[in-house]
Formats: structure tokens, C-alpha cells, sequence
């Protein structure tokens, strides 16, 4: 497990909440959130309770307000340690339909632009083999981040997403 540590003002400041395992409900330990240090170990976190919202996939580092990681507020509310990221294999497919059906396409790299990549830019279903990925709604690692894992993804709404486009996507790492 890996270690992030909230903070309630930017820079730093305010009250803080360290954190080393996953946990479903951060309310009660601290009311909004506008900075963040990752002290080791991956993590994605959610805009709601429950694992639920808007989702940002941070790495070791400092984040000194919300703005950068890519935040659409102050409200963090639940947090989980991302596993599998140790490793050197890394891969997915993609699917152009629902249940893996229609055109595939297999991965293995970061990938900034998808629509020069792909002959399509929407992925209706994924199975991740190796490894765990962020998707970005926008070119270039931009927009709103979906993190998956390994497994088997029947629409993009297993994944939080509600629409099917995605414009990036990059295996995620701790270094």
C-alpha cells in the first residue's frame, strides 16, 4: 500500500488527513480538499462517496491545489491504492461496439492522440490483460480521467464514463 496525505488548503496548509488504505467515505475526516501530497504508491480519487464521481488518477508527488491534477473542485470524498503497477507488462484492447464486438485494437503504450492512432476514437468495451490505464476524455492526457484495472469492461459505463469517446490513454506507473 502507498501513502497520500489531504490537505484542506492549498499549499499545504490547513488541516490534513493522512491516508494508507482505501477508504469508501473521507468525510469525516476533512471537509474539502485543495491539496494533496502522494508520498509513495498510486491512487485514484473520486469526487463522491462509494467510489462514485468524477475520478483522478494521481502518482508520487506534490499537488499543491487542486488545479493540478486536473480537479473540477475541492470535493475528494473517497480514495483507493491502485495495484499493478509494478510491473513491465502492459496491455489492452479496445473495442469499436459493446461486448467486445466490432473493430479491436491491442496496446501496450502511453498513447497521446488517439484519433491519429485509431482508425475510430470511440472504445464501447476494453479488457485490460496487463497492468492499469487511464483514459482522458481529451488529447494529450486532458479532460475527465477514468482508471481501469484488470478486467473485462462490457461499455464504457463500467468504467464511469458516459460518453464512449476517448482522446488519451497511458499505462499507469509509480515512477
Amino acid at each position: 500500500m502507498g501513502k497520500i496525505v489531504f490537505f484542506e488548503d492549498k499549499n499545504f496548509q490547513g488541516g490534513s488527513y493522512e491516508c494508507s488504505s482505501d477508504s469508501p467515505d473521507l468525510h469525516s475526516f476533512f471537509s474539502r480538499c485543495n491539496s494533496i501530497r502522494v508520498e509513495s504508491g498510486c491512487w485514484v480519487l473520486y469526487e463522491r462517496p462509494s467510489y462514485a464521481g468524477y475520478q483522478y488518477i494521481l502518482t508520487p508527488g506534490e499537488y499543491p491545489d487542486h488545479q493540478q491534477w486536473m480537479g473540477f473542485n475541492d470535493s475528494i470524498r473517497s480514495c483507493r491504492s491502485i495495484k499493478n503497477v509494478y510491473g513491465n507488462s502492459y496491455k489492452i484492447r479496445y473495442y469499436d461496439r459493446p461486448d467486445f464486438a466490432g473493430h479491436m485494437a491491442e496496446w501496450s503504450e502511453d498513447c497521446p492522440l488517439v484519433h491519429e492512432a485509431f482508425k475510430f476514437h470511440e472504445f464501447h468495451s476494453a479488457v485490460v490483460m496487463d497492468g492499469a490505464w487511464a483514459f482522458y476524455e481529451l488529447p494529450n492526457y486532458r479532460g475527465r480521467q477514468y482508471f481501469l484495472e484488470r478486467k473485462e469492461y462490457h461499455n464504457f459505463t463500467d468504467w464511469g464514463a458516459t460518453s464512449p469517446v476517448v482522446g488519451s490513454f497511458r499505462k499507469i506507473t509509480e515512477f
